[in-house]
């Protein structure tokens, strides 16, 4: 209700009145056009109707009821007599109702009415105008003719050519009461063709228009409006309420609709953000599910080049499709803090994903990813080690092989021979002769033989793939060597048998044979030896090599001396041959010749400067992974030192950092930035440990960081950084939407922290407690002061999950203030769309919301079942209350 002061403020232009007794002709005129038309809109409800407004109210009977009808209330019985004082009854009857609405009428009394004063009764029918038609018109608190004009100026703002500052000129041409319907209803005219060149168009349009199709009467008379020089503000004002409270109904409507769209969007967003944490979380579950098990498949097919191929695929997984992966957990561990973030805000209940989605599954499947894959590559390299050593096990079992077998070539032949039966005596001397130097060959032999057993077990026990063909090699040359043994055995009986009838013996083909067979069977170690394969992993390895190398070569000078004397006794048998003019004979003792052993000695001192060219190769090749060990060591040392020390900025940002929220935001955001711009560091990384792994190095002595875990450690960087961007900005939301000033938020972010005694940014129940009272909470120590403390922390902690973080701490702190939309606001909004009814209809849904948010609600409410149901009424209420339920997600 306006204030008396207000009304007291238009009875002063009475009293002006009253002392001039003056009246504009062409006002009176308008008004009573206009109070007349305005008396009848409300009349013709009661099935009547006034012609001349100055002679109709004069026996009070039409005035009461016009008060009864705009009223909706009962005034007392009136007089039914003709006489003076019936009237003056009824009238005063009359006004005494308008003054109990707080309404003082200034100068006018029943008398008036009664005598026909048209003045007096103008001036009354303006005071129930204010009263019942403008006076509850307010926007933004102001009075009520202000709020009427305010209200005007709002709704033809956009409309060229429409200027509202008043209620006479502004109304002259007609294009404000065209504004005001085109703004409403512009389905009923069109505005832009109208011209201000013609007024009396507008005008009369505008009036046709809110008569046919708006219910409101012409309480205007075009012409008087054009031409009077200012038109009566107390006619305008009465015709432009009524437009007022035609539209006031769609304003109200409006009001809904827009708080209706305003909750639906909010659930139609949860919802979308729902099934995209349910999709990232589906197929970030798969991929773990499908790459888990090659990760546990620790078996190779236990050869170099098929190794080296699954390195390289698991470098592809660490460098192409782990990173992806990452980020996905990360998007879906933010989005999941968001949607939380964002229902709790629109008073909603935390999403709950459907059955082994949750954020702990995700991070259980990828914790087991990660176990399966820690190792795995170190299993790979020590594989690929012991693959090579397999390598150089198998080609120095087949060269051993290779010259055993060239030894043994005819022996069995030789030695299952009884020639010795048939000879003379010098013969069978030399037989015997020959035989004891087999002997010592195939002692000699022994070792290299043991040697091949020891490599093919050593193959078996290392499970080297072909070892079915190195085991049937050996057995062979076991049985072979079991058969000379038995055969040389037999053979010696036999000579020693025919020793004792032939004891002739040639002793320098025996000398010869003595000499040459050991010296031989040297040169044969010294070459294998030589042309031995080696792999070694250092600088010292190889130094190692070398010197035993350089020893070789200081006994070189004694095999000369004895090659030389194993050659004298050759020379000197030809020359003892030539000397008695005879053909030197074959040494019947050894199957070796003085061009085998030249030839063999030749070769020997060939093999030396080769096998210090090959010394001096793996030296170069041990230099360059020293150099790329140092290389390695250098980058991992700053890269390290990098990623620690951002790993400490990050777990130093929360609530025990100073400064505000956007501060901390832009300082993580910051380091962000840096993180990529570092990427480059760790690529060259990877780069040079590819280097390391290619060139077959095992350790690194100058380093304490592996790329393993230096992967680890930026992962774990790029993830906390991500997480805690997420924390801030949910936080920064939480404060926005909920109202928090900066110094509240300090104060809660202070007190959090100050019993956070162990840094881990939540706090145990007796740390949340003691948090409470240093804010002012009144927690008594007993039963009851328990009680409450309970009913705190279900709501704080509803997972049971035994702590308490911020992120709650602080939801929990603004819950009370919060200003978010309830079930019953939107219920009540919902009621005003379907005009108070019970039910609403698709028509209207469609009719009042945008078609997306129309069609989302009728797809989702429950067919209406009351009595008073109508073919296809739909239940509203009970959608307003699932809306702040559980979703169908």
């Amino acid at each position: 209700m306006a204030s008396d002061e207000y009304f007291d403020g238009y009875m002063e232009e009475e009293e002006e009145w009253d002392r001039e007794g003056l009246l504009d002709p062409a006002w009176e005129i308008q008004q009573k056009k206009t109070f007349t038309a305005w008396c009848n809109s409300h009349l013709r409800k009661a099935g009547t109707s006034i012609e001349n407004i100055e002679e109709d109210f004069r026996n009070g009977l039409k005035l009461m009821l016009l008060l009864e009808v705009i009223s909706g209330e009962q005034l007392p019985k009136p007089d039914r007599g003709k006489m003076r004082f019936h009237k003056i009854a009824n009238v005063n009857k009359a006004l005494d109702y308008i003054a109990s609405k707080g309404v003082k009428l200034v100068s006018i009394g029943a008398e008036e009415i009664v005598d026909g004063n048209i003045k007096m009764t103008l001036g009354m029918i303006w005071t129930i105008i204010l009263r019942f038609a403008i006076q509850d018109i307010t926007v933004e608190e102001l009075t009520a003719k202000e709020g009427l004009l305010l209200w005007c100026q709002r709704k033809t703002a956009p409309y060229k050519n429409v200027n509202v500052q008043n209620f006479h000129l502004s109304w002259k041409d007609g294009l404000a009461f065209c504004a005001l319907i085109h703004r409403h209803r512009p389905e009923l005219l069109d505005y832009y063709k109208l011209s201000r060149e013609n007024p009396l168009e507008n005008l009369n349009t505008a009036f046709d228009i809110a008569e046919k199709y708006l219910d409101i009467p012409r309480m205007l008379d075009p012409e008087d409006m054009v031409n009077s020089a200012k038109p009566d503000e107390r006619s305008v004002m009465a015709y432009v309420s009524s437009y007022y409270h035609a539209f006031s109904g769609a304003q109200q409507a409006e009001t809904a609709a827009n708080r209706i769209c305003k909750v639906l969007k909010i659930n139609q967003e949860n919802e979308r953000l729902m099934e995209e944490y349910e999709r990232l979380a589906s197929d970030l579950l798969a991929w773990i599910k499908k790459t888990k098990p090659w990760l546990e498949n620790r078996i190779t097919d236990n050869t170099l080049p098929g190794t080296q191929h699954k390195l390289e695929e698991f470098r592809d997984y660490r460098r192409k499709h782990k990173p992806p992966k990452l980020e996905d957990k990360a998007r879906l561990e933010n989005s999941f803090n968001t949607l939380q973030t964002r229902l709790r805000l629109s008073n909603r209940p935390a999403y709950i994903p459907t059955e082994g989605k949750l954020v702990s599954d995700i991070a259980d499947a990828w914790k087991g990813l990660e176990s399966a894959e820690k190792g795995f590559e170190e299993w790979l390299l020590s594989e690929l080690q012991r693959l090579e050593r397999l390598d150089h096990l198998a080609q120095k079992f087949r060269h051993k092989c290779e010259i055993h077998e060239e030894w043994a070539v005819g022996k069995e032949e030789m030695l299952e021979s009884r020639d010795y039966k048939k000879c003379r005596l010098n013969e069978l001397k030399a037989m015997k002769k020959k035989h004891e130097a087999f002997e010592s060959d195939l002692a000699a032999h022994q070792d290299r033989v043991e040697q091949i057993a020891a490599i093919a077990q050593e193959l078996n026990a290392l499970d080297y793939h072909d070892v079915a063909t190195v085991n049937t090699r050996c057995q062979k040359i076991c049985d072979q060597w079991d058969r000379l043994g038995q055969s040389t055995q037999k053979r010696r009986e036999g000579l020693d048998e025919a020793e004792r009838i032939l004891e002739r013996i040639d002793q320098l083909h025996l000398e010869f044979a003595k000499r040459a067979a050991p010296f031989n069977n040297w040169m044969d170690g010294a070459k294998e030896d030589l042309m031995d394969m080696f792999i070694v992993h250092t600088t010292e390895e190889v130094q190692g090599l070398i010197s035993a190398h350089d020893t070789f070569k200081s006994t070189l000078g004694e095999a000369d001396k004895e090659y030389n004397t194993i050659i004298t006794l050759v020379q000197d048998v030809a020359r003892l041959a030539q000397q008695y003019n005879m053909t030197p004979p074959d040494n019947p003792y050894t199957t070796l010749h003085a061009q085998d052993i030249a030839n063999k000695w030749g070769e020997v001192k060939q093999l030396i400067p080769r096998r210090d060219q090959t010394l001096q190769q793996e030296m170069l090749r041990q230099q360059k992974n020293e150099t790329l060990r140092r290389q390695f060591a250098n980058k991992a040392n700053s890269v390290g030192e990098w990623i620690e020390k951002r790993l400490d900025f990050v777990a130093a940002i929360g609530v025990h950092m100073k400064g505000s929220l956007e501060d901390q935001l832009n300082e993580i955001q910051h380091t962000e930035k840096e993180c990529q711009g570092f990427r480059p560091h760790m690529d060259e990384l990877e780069r040079i440990n590819q280097e390391v792994q290619e060139s077959m190095i095992f350790e690194n002595r100058y380093t304490q960081y592996t790329m393993e875990t230096l992967r680890v450690g930026w992962e774990q960087l790029l993830t906390a950084l991500a997480r805690n961007i997420n924390e801030l900005e949910n936080q920064i939301l939480t404060r926005d939407s909920k109202g928090i000033s900066a110094q509240q938020m300090n104060e809660f972010k202070m007190s959090f922290s100050h019993f956070d005694k162990n840094k881990t940014s939540r706090l145990e129940p007796k740390e949340f407690k003691a948090c409470l009272v240093s804010l002012g909470y009144n927690i008594r120590d007993d039963k009851q002061g328990e009680a409450d403390f309970q009913r705190i922390m279900a709501i704080v902690d509803p997972n049971r999950s035994g702590f308490i973080t911020f992120e709650a701490f602080i939801d929990f702190m603004t819950r009370e203030t919060a200003d978010t939309d309830t079930a019953e606001q939107v219920m009540q909004s919902f009621k005003i769309l379907a005009g108070d009814k019970p039910y609403i209809t698709a028509q209207i849904l469609r009719q009042e919301l945008p078609p997306d948010q129309a069609e989302y609600c009728i797809q989702r409410m429950a067919p209406y079942s009351g009595r008073d149901a109508v073919p296809g009424a739909l239940d509203y209420m009970s959608f307003s209350t699932a809306l702040y339920g559980e979703s169908d997600l």
